[in-house]
């Protein structure tokens, strides 16, 4: 026995329209176009077999079928776009694209209330049909609100306004004191829920979003626990947002336990180290004029080591305050080339140790940033030490620097071994090293993620372009001193006054409240 289909909306009926419009637009027009050509040699202008006649025949024939076309096309946009919301709300495949009501055409012409009540009646229907299903079937509904509370990952929904409409038992959810449902998760940087719910609003009719590793409560207090947060948005649903939180503290909690470890090792290895570089400057001094080429050249290779490996352990260190909220400092006005002559000659230790060519170009002209000198010097070897691993034997490596509006942009390319898309994105998360780099390059994982925390509380940002197999671009974008002094000035030149509007410790850990 044959089975009928159902009809299909976007299959059948807007090829079929259209076909049938464009069939009558040409008929209407073969039939209008004989009647001028009949007046034409009735009237005695033309003769029927002149040129001039069959042109002037032809171009009306032509601009009038091309215009009617237009019409039509323009005439008929809004019933596409409301059959492609319609296809989009009853869940039919179609290549329409459904429209998007924020469009600014759509609020000059009124449409876009038309759109959203399409959208709505849409959420009203699948709210009706829920509660029928809710009706019939009330035993089945309890179970699987049973099974979810059974589970160790986190369900939250939220409606239009942001509100918790739904959180099953392991969902990290805490009621305040006005009986409103908050969720206890500490997004990273801009990142964060909120950010992402005001794009949606503003762009998207459906999206989706992932966050790795979100806590749920600060390092040291009891019961952090770590998430891998799944968001799903439906423009007008009655459940706008759906949130599955995946529990993974058992994976990274060892992370944090080991930071825990290696900080306190980290405080007892850094006296030690001073010590050797200070007598390694102090030899490198008094043997300068008695060491041959090669011994020369070994014993820059000591300094190299043992200013790397003062680097890491300040990372370290600085990795552990900047999870625990305590990235604060200072800000002064600087020059760029003054922060970088801080540590010029390490730089050119550790490119000639390994064979790099190091390119320095940072204008004295440039406007002063506002930066903590100490911070962003350890930033900017960061980044080109990363660059002299990653370049290839005998490459180059280059520092440049040029104003970008009210930031001086501070970049630093290689032509190395660059990096793909799907490292670049996780590229500043905290221990993150790709397989190729653990497998050839030496390293912790966390110079990028503190080089983020310490530009940040800078109140600047840093980025990275690059490509697979072609170099990669690192840049660090700080504030010109001027755009930021009187913030300074307020907050008695403490940072605190000019992150707290934009990046840094404090948004670092911005909880999200429903």
């Amino acid at each position: 026995m044959e089975i009928k289909k159902g009809p299909q909306i976007a299959s059948q009926f807007w090829p079929e329209f259209i076909k049938q419009k464009i069939v009558l637009i040409i008929v209407s027009q073969i039939i209008i176009s004989i009647a001028v050509g009949c007046l034409i040699i009735l009237s005695g202008f033309l003769a029927i077999g002149s040129i001039g006649f069959w042109l002037i025949l032809g171009g009306f024939f032509v601009i009038n079928l091309a215009t009617e076309l237009l019409i039509v096309i323009s005439a008929t946009r809004p019933t596409k776009d409301l059959l492609a919301a319609i296809i989009n709300v009853s869940g039919e495949k179609s290549t329409l694209t459904p429209p998007n009501p924020n469009t600014k055409e759509y609020e000059k012409t009124g449409f876009r209330d038309a759109l959203q009540k399409i959208y709505e009646l849409s959420s009203v229907k699948d709210k009706q049909k829920t509660d029928e299903s809710e009706k019939k079937d009330d035993n089945q509904e309890l179970s699987i609100i049973e099974a979810l509370n059974t589970t160790i990952c986190g369900f939250i929904t939220l409606d239009k306004n942001r509100q918790v409409i739904y959180a099953n038992k392991p969902a990290p959810i805490h009621t305040n004191v006005d009986g409103i449902k908050i969720i206890d998760l500490l997004f990273n940087g801009n990142d964060t829920l909120d950010s992402w719910l005001d794009s949606c609003e503003e762009h998207s009719v459906h999206d989706e979003h992932v966050w790795t590793r979100i806590p749920d409560r600060l390092p040291n207090e009891e019961g952090r626990r770590f998430f891998d947060v799944i968001a799903s948005y439906q423009k007008g649903s009655t459940a706008e947002t759906v949130l599955t939180l995946i529990d993974r503290t058992k994976s990274y909690i060892v992370d944090e336990e080991n930071l825990d470890f290696i900080s306190f090792a980290a405080h007892e290895l850094r006296g030690p180290i001073t010590v050797i570089r200070g007598y390694l400057d102090v030899l490198g001094d008094e043997l300068a004029d008695v060491l041959v080429d090669d011994q020369s050249e070994l014993f820059h290779r000591l300094v190299v080591s043992s200013n790397r490996l003062s680097g890491y352990i300040d990372n370290i260190l600085n990795t552990s305050r900047y999870d625990r909220r305590h990235l604060k400092m200072n800000l002064a006005e600087d020059k760029i080339s003054t922060i970088y002559d801080t540590i010029s000659d390490d730089m050119k230790l550790r490119a000639g140790a390994q064979n790099r060519i190091l390119n320095v170009d940072l204008p004295t002209k440039l406007p002063t940033v506002a930066a903590d000198r100490a911070s962003i010097g350890q930033v900017f070897g960061n980044l080109i030490d990363n660059a002299i691993k990653y370049s290839r034997d005998g490459g180059s490596v280059n520092v440049t620097a040029k104003q970008n509006g009210n930031f001086v942009d501070v970049s630093v390319t290689d032509n190395g071994i660059g990096m793909p898309e799907s490292v670049v994105s996780q590229l500043f998360q905290k221990f993150y090293r790709s397989h190729r780099s653990r497998e050839s390059v030496a390293g912790t994982g966390i110079g990028l993620y503190i080089s983020k925390a310490i530009v940040e509380s800078n109140g600047g940002t840093i980025s990275v372009r690059s490509e697979d197999g072609k170099g990669s671009v690192f840049t660090v974008s700080l504030p010109i001193y001027s755009t930021v002094a009187d913030k300074l000035l307020a907050s008695n030149n403490s940072n605190v006054g000019l992150i707290s509007e934009g990046n840094g410790w404090i948004k670092n850990h911005s909880m999200y409240r429903s």
